[in-house]
Formats: C-alpha cells, structure tokens, sequence
C-alpha cells in the first residue's frame, strides 16, 4: 500500500522548511518509526520517521529543497520490501570481498566500502557488531557503530587517520564557504532585529552564591532520593527567584506589540539552550506554579532533547522571561541580547571565588556576577535595577524564595 510521507504541520510563525537530510534511499527497507528524513525550520530540526514497516518508493524533495507544512516529501510502500538491485549490489559486493581476500579462519570479514571506512577512521574492526550475511561488517554497520570511551587510546595510538586529508602547499590559506543553515540564519535575524528595534541597556550585580551552594550541599542527596534522581541545581532556584521578581514587577514580564504594552498575568520562562546547531530557547509553561524538581527535571529533559533535536517547534513558542547561562562555558560577564517581543533577559556567570569585605573583615566567597538587559522603551532603570537586586537578595537568602517574602 502506497503512502505519502509529509512534512510535519509547521505553526503560523514557521512559514516553510528545507531538506536537510535524507536517512533513507529509494528502495531500502524500513522499519517503523525509523527516521526517514530531518526538515530544518527557522526555530528546530524536525523529524519525519516511518509509518510502518516497508520500502521508501520515491522521493519528491531532494536535501536543500524547501517546503511547505503538510507537503508531500517522499512516498512509501507500506508492506513492501526492499528491492532486488540494492540486495544483489550487496550480494556482489560481500562476493566481491569474499573471493578478494578469502580470509582465514577467525578473521573479520567486511565489505571493501565497511574496510574504506573502518581505515579512515582508525576503528577497530573487531568491536563493530557485523549485521551482514556470514558475520560480514557492512558500511551501515560502521556508520552506526560508536566506540567506547575506552576505545580512544587505541585511536589515539594510530595517529595515520587523523592526519589532514586535504594536501594544502606551504604557505597556502585555504578557505572554505558553505550555506548557513535556517536556523543559525534566523538567530542571526533576530539578534540582528533586537539590537535595531529595542532601546537595549544591561544592568549588572553579583551575587553571593555561597548559601545556595551550603543549600544544595545539605540537601541534594535527599532531594535526588526523593525526587527519583532529579539532581538539584542552581537553574531551578534562579528561575523561582525570577517568579518571584516578576510578579513584583509586572512590566519586565511584559512585551511591546505596535503601541501597546500587553502584560502577562502568567510566568513562563525560557531557558537558553545551546546545541551543535545554535542556541534554542525551550519553554517552562507556567514555570511559576512549578516545584523546584519539576523545574530540574524539564530543564534537563530540555538540555537532553535539544542534543538530540527532539524539541517540538511548540515548546519554544512564547515566553515572557529568558534566563540564559554563560557560566557554563566559563563566562565571567556578559550583556545578553534580548529575546523580542520579550522586554528582559538575565544572564548568568560562572562562579568564582573573590574577596569580599563581610562586616570589615575580608572573606573569600564564591560569587556570581549577574546580568540584565532590558527594553528601555518600557522599563525605566530604576524598575531594572530593582528587578536584579530582588533576584539578588532572594539567592543569597533562599529560604525567602519559599516564604515569598
């Protein structure tokens, strides 16, 4: 039975996607809910994955093409099975690799594509599970193997594959230019459009992290039993810090659209992700009326899904409030750029011990600086530096996060 592959119903802000790529050639047999092909939009790559089990017929949409929501990409036999060429190339080419090497007794066989692999990227043929008939390793097989962290001394002993496969003469400057991809396109339009259309200031504080971390110290054994291995950590008191703040200060939750300043009577929060392809900006709906392990919880769920592409277009649709975290990648100090229409963002830094004077006397403490960039169009600086000083104050003292006071 016939079947036509579509791509996926983009929402109204997502006006088409491209090919980006094909997991599946025409007539090779798939298994149900096996990837066929990823649609990069402007916001996420999307997945489109087998109906059931068969044979992707034809293909309508090569990778680069773009395409509409809901429009049709590619046909699939359901129920059929995989062409006689395809088998018979392999028969051939197992043959081939047969009668070419005849190896003996106990040695590992593999196609001359599998071996060309295998050599280029120095694996060790023996860990491969062989998929092919006869215990032969096929190129699939070597695409889908991942060698253990225990396999890279080996790798690294075996330094010949890793040397640059482009002869470039003595002094010559390469360079190489490729498409910049929807996505990263897009983020650059609206970092662009932030800092055009907003009257964007940043506000700095830091803050004295050394509570929440005797906090987290003291109780995060408990609260992971608890909590089925839910680990507490710094993200999910700084977005109930910013509940807190926001509620007492209702226009950094606000947005601008044309003349009107339309107030949200609701917190969500987004939380900036970074993933091989750009940053993402996953949602926490209603992160107000969360716990503090529910938010720990989606927060990683978010960090895992994103590495993996699985976020939906939906989950990062919205938002009042974005938090984003540089300190993980060391940053000391930073002016985040705005998330429109959203009229505020906070940054986060890394931590890191500095003398401080504590009652006349000097302390080494473990400090956090804070950042706040704002639309000047609605907030005035007295409002943004309020906000940042709330935040502040609730983190140094987080039992006041409980008690909203």
């Amino acid at each position: 039975m016939s079947t036509e592959i579509k791509a996926p119903t983009f929402p109204e802000s997502v006006a088409d996607g491209s090919i980006a790529t094909w997991h599946k050639q025409v007539g090779e047999a798939v298994s149900r809910d096996e990837p066929l092909v990823d649609i990069e939009t402007d916001k996420v790559v999307l997945e489109v994955v087998a109906p059931g089990d068969g044979v992707l017929k034809e293909i309508l949409k090569q990778e680069g093409d773009t395409v509409l929501s809901d429009e049709v990409v590619a046909t699939f036999d359901e129920g059929g099975t995989a062409s006689a060429a395809p088998a018979s190339a392999e028969k051939s080419e197992a043959a081939e690799t047969e009668s070419a090497n005849e190896p003996a007794s106990g040695e590992i066989k593999a196609s001359p594509a599998a071996r060309k692999m295998i050599d280029e990227q120095g694996l060790d043929a023996s860990q491969i599970p062989a998929t092919g008939k006869g215990g032969l390793i096929t190129k699939e097989d070597v695409a889908n193997y991942k060698p253990a962290a225990a396999a890279a001394p080996a790798a690294k002993a075996a330094p010949a594959p890793a040397a640059p496969q482009v002869d470039v003469p003595a002094g010559e400057r390469v360079e190489k230019r490729v498409p910049m991809t929807r996505l990263r396109a897009r983020i650059a339009e609206r970092l662009l459009d932030a800092s055009q259309n907003t009257a964007m200031l940043t506000t700095f504080n830091e803050v004295n992290m050394k509570p929440v971390m005797e906090l987290r110290k003291q109780y995060k054994d408990l609260f992971e039993k608890t909590h089925n291995g839910t680990r507490l950590g710094f993200m999910g008191l700084f977005v109930k810090a910013a509940c807190e703040a926001l509620k007492r200060f209702p226009s950094v939750n606000a947005s601008i659209d044309d003349g009107d300043v339309v107030y949200h009577g609701y917190q969500d929060v987004g939380v900036a992700v970074s993933t091989e392809k750009g940053l993402v900006v996953p949602v926490l709906r209603d992160a107000d009326g969360m716990s503090l392990a529910q938010i720990e919880d989606k927060v990683r769920d978010f960090g895992l899904r994103a590495r993996d592409g699985k976020l939906g277009i939906d989950e990062m649709m919205g938002g009042t409030f974005t938090i984003t975290n540089g300190g993980v990648f060391g940053s000391l100090i930073s002016t985040p750029i705005l998330n429109p229409p959203q009229t505020a963002i906070l940054g986060m830094h890394k931590i890191q011990d500095r003398p401080m004077a504590v009652n006349g006397q000097v302390e080494i403490l473990p400090m956090m600086y804070l950042a706040l960039s704002y639309d000047h169009r609605l907030l005035d600086g007295k409002d943004a530096v309020q906000f940042l000083v709330v935040i502040k104050d609730l983190l140094e003292d987080p039992a006041r996060i409980l008690l909203e006071v």
